[in-house]
């Protein structure tokens, strides 16, 4: 019997398509079961095989969930708004929409071909007017709740792309997107006060059950810090600068202070080289943040010139500086520097002649280099703190700094509010209108979805305006509120606005009224597992737990956090370690797999590749030996005899595969799971029969990995019902224990030979083995014994002379 694996998969997904088979049901009496995986950007390139790696695993979980009685939620969608689409369309003309279309068909014939048990009935797409309504809705409490402003900020700016970039999407100082060269470009942008949550957002981590090294990357995209805000006074004038810092017990060695090119401050200064202030903040407006704040980078600068600021801890006048290695939309954009323990600070002190003074105690000379190790030491040159301990200097100066008035103690947080605003077509309309009487307004809720307008002209203008802002009689518009003249907000918005609620959709998607049915909500959730890359623990998934707890805020969700759990997967590489890539050859089509191999191999090789949250490098001879183990398997029904229960042969293997494989399932340790699978066929293969009850328990056992081959041997075997209607095999503890078990000898500290007894055997049993074992008696007979020295179930010494 042949193994026509293309024809058995055909066949098996056409009937669970027709029979329903992994619609999730709405009986609030279930027990529920919410499996997640980042829904992708439909690209023409299609699938990749790195796609299948995290449905594949969350397959498997939600398939054995079902077989345990769970109720199960795991869905696909498409986060279909985004420039690849767009650059394309300015490019051949062809309308986004068209290519959105033909690129989703094409995605869903590839996904449906792997098998997944996705809940088609619950398909979302972010670019349907039906879905972004509610993604306008959001954005609207948002503002409400003055969580959405505008204001002018600098922003990088793709000059490729011609559009704004969020902080997240500059990597290594080009765009994300097109690797284009990105600049600071001062535009109007709107903003989201995520700033606002970055204490919930840190400290809520603790209530999930995310694996550390997430926890890790949003804690420190986060970067909660404490300290102190501390005032400088301007010599001279009015005006007064205010500095954050983590140590203000080192306000004794500021020796000179750092502004950004664009602090506000600046235009009410007197400065006597305001032309060199100029030209030195045109060129900095250059330069994107990355290239700004690389630790490497050549540091520049120009004094402020007739202008100096007060020291407020020893009255002493100090220096001001602008330099771009300052960003004003971080902190107060402006920092005290201390050379003597900052290497940054150092280094400009070092180039422009800057007095340097040690307030820490260490080793090492600090005109020699700066001394960072100040975790620890005495205080010195420090006044009042002179002879303290670092601890207890911070707690004193805070203490000065509250009474006297200068300062305060403070949490600061590195994240920054999120730039929502692109100059771009294909995205989410802002449902704003602009009007000179009224300000800033919502359309009326009554009006959404405000549809994003057709038009065949997709360039965005040479300063960056969106498209949309050419298209002057969607434009025109009245006020909601005084009904005189207004105009539409003419930027979209990014493409993480609609994938940061697309799981809340999931629960209920045809709603017209709500987001979704607050019952089905309260079921559903928090999701229960949801299994992303690394590389969007600093993008989305901060931006959606954002979403999440202002929804649940204003009493949409009733959950405090969207997810519960959250894993990670390592890369698939190219067959030469290297990223797979169309530039460099060894980009793998999932479709030549599964031609070839069929998609059951796929899953499984994907899963039995390494461990799941390692990187690990194509392999296609690796992929023909999961063909051949299935094609074994397949054969099983060659050897297939009665019998209801497990044989005498197979009773304990059976019992410690079981256990063995859903243990493995649960920590996502699927190679280790199929190994277990493969060493149980061997077992099954020496006796030369399997039973009806062992192969209804091996097949189930293999289903999550590979249905489609086990569906058509359950059906073949003559078993009752649908596989995937199944109970989850249990085990019996007491026989995932061996009969027997097998002690290695030593003699003389090398490995000589290894004995079998009964497991629990008392030692002089197990001596008798040992010196009746042919093998043994070679290095002991003849010999004195010296000594025996039996380590229960461990190991056998003996020593000879």
């Amino acid at each position: 019997m042949d193994y026509q694996f293309l024809e058995i998969e055909k066949k098996w997904q056409d009937i669970w398509e027709k029979e329903g088979a992994f619609r999730a049901k709405n009986d609030l009496t279930l027990p529920k079961f919410y499996g997640l995986i980042e829904f992708p950007y439909p690209s023409g390139q299609g699938l990749h095989v790195g796609h299948p790696k995290s449905n594949t695993a969350i397959d498997i979980i939600s398939r054995k969930r079902r077989m345990e009685g769970y109720n199960v939620l795991y869905q696909m969608g498409w986060d279909a708004f985004g420039l690849p689409t767009e650059n394309y369309a300015i490019k051949t003309g062809i309308h986004p929409a068209i290519v959105t279309k033909q690129n989703i068909d094409h995605f869903r014939e590839q996904l449906k071909k792997i098998g997944f048990s996705f809940d088609w009935s619950r398909e979302v797409n972010t670019t349907d007017p039906n879905y972004y309504k509610w993604t306008q809705w959001i954005f609207i409490q948002l503002f409400k709740r003055g969580l959405a402003y505008k204001t002018e900020i600098p922003i990088n700016f793709c000059t490729s792309c011609k559009v704004g970039l969020a902080n997240e999407e500059v990597v290594n100082g080009v765009c994300e997107r097109c690797g284009g060269e990105v600049v600071q470009k001062v535009k109007s942008q709107w903003m989201l006060k995520i700033t606002e949550y970055a204490e919930r957002l840190y400290d809520d981590l603790d209530e999930t059950d995310f694996i550390e090294k997430v926890k890790i990357q949003q804690r420190n995209w986060i970067g909660k810090s404490r300290g102190a805000e501390v005032k400088f006074k301007v010599a001279g004038t009015g005006e007064e600068l205010v500095v954050f810092t983590t140590r203000p017990d080192t306000l004794f060695g500021a020796t000179y202070m750092v502004l950004s090119p664009e602090h506000k401050i600046l235009e009410k200064l007197n400065i006597e080289n305001r032309d060199e202030v100029i030209a030195y903040q045109n060129e900095a407006a250059k330069k994107s943040e990355f290239e700004r704040t690389e630790m490497n980078k050549n540091k520049t600068g120009v004094m402020l010139k007739g202008v100096m600021a007060v020291n407020p801890v020893n009255h002493k006048e100090i220096p001001i500086w602008i330099s771009d290695y300052v960003l004003a939309s971080y902190g107060t954009g402006a920092i005290m520097a201390v050379p003597a323990h900052d290497d940054r600070d150092w280094e400009f002190a070092k180039k422009f002649d800057m007095p340097i003074i040690q307030v820490i105690s260490g080793e090492g000379d600090v005109n020699e280099a700066a001394n960072t190790d100040v975790s620890s030491g005495t205080m010195m040159n420090s006044g009042f703190l002179d002879g303290l301990e670092v601890k207890k200097a911070i707690e004193t100066m805070i203490d000065y700094l509250e009474k006297n008035d200068i300062g305060r103690a403070k949490t600061n947080f590195k994240l920054r509010d999120w730039v929502f605003s692109r100059q771009r077509y294909w995205g989410e309309p802002i449902p704003m209108v602009y009007c000179e009487k009224c300000g800033w307004q919502p359309i009326p809720e009554s009006e959404l979805p405000l549809v994003l307008p057709h038009t065949d002209k997709f360039e965005p203008g040479e300063n960056g305006e969106s498209p949309l802002a050419k298209l002057t009689d969607w434009i025109e518009t009245t006020c909601p509120c005084c009904g005189g003249p207004a105009k539409r907000e003419t930027d979209t918005m990014p493409q993480w606005a609609g994938s940061s609620w697309y799981f809340l959709r999931y629960i209920d998607p045809n709603n017209d009224k709500a987001i979704a049915d607050p019952e089905l909500l309260k079921y559903w959730l928090p999701v229960d597992w949801y299994n992303g890359g690394m590389e969007h623990t600093t993008l989305h998934l901060l931006y959606s737990r954002f979403w999440h707890k202002f929804l649940y805020d204003i009493g949409v969700v009733p959950t405090k956090e969207p997810y519960q759990k959250r894993t990670s997967h390592g890369m698939i590489l190219g067959a030469n370690g290297e990223k797979m890539s169309k530039s460099r050859g060894n980009v793998v089509n999932p479709d030549d797999m599964i031609a070839q191999y069929g998609a059951d191999t796929l899953r499984m090789y994907e899963m039995f590749m390494g461990a799941f949250d390692q990187a690990a490098p194509w392999s296609e001879q690796s992929v023909k030996g999961c063909f051949r183990f299935l094609e074994r398997v397949y054969h099983l029904l060659d050897i297939l005899v009665e019998g209801e229960a497990y044989s005498s042969e197979l009773e304990v293997a059976m019992n410690k595969t079981i256990k063995k494989v859903s243990n493995d399932y649960e920590k996502m340790k699927f190679n280790t799971a199929i190994s277990a699978l493969m060493e149980l066929l061997n077992e099954v293969s020496k006796l030369g029969r399997i039973n009806k009850a062992e192969l209804k328990t091996f097949i189930t056992l293999l289903n999550p990995v590979a249905p489609h081959i086990t569906e058509e041997m359950w059906e073949k075997a003559g078993f009752e019902g649908r596989l995937y209607q199944t109970t989850w095999p249990a085990f019996d503890e007491a026989k995932t224990v061996d009969a027997e078990i097998q002690i290695p000898v030593q003699v003389n500290g090398k490995l000589r030979g290894v004995v079998k007894v009964a497991k629990g055997a008392e030692a002089a049993e197990v001596e008798r083995a040992v010196f009746a074992d042919e093998e043994i008696k070679k290095f002991v007979d003849g010999k004195e014994i010296v000594k025996k020295i039996y380590v229960p179930e461990r190991i056998y010494t003996v020593v000879v002379k």
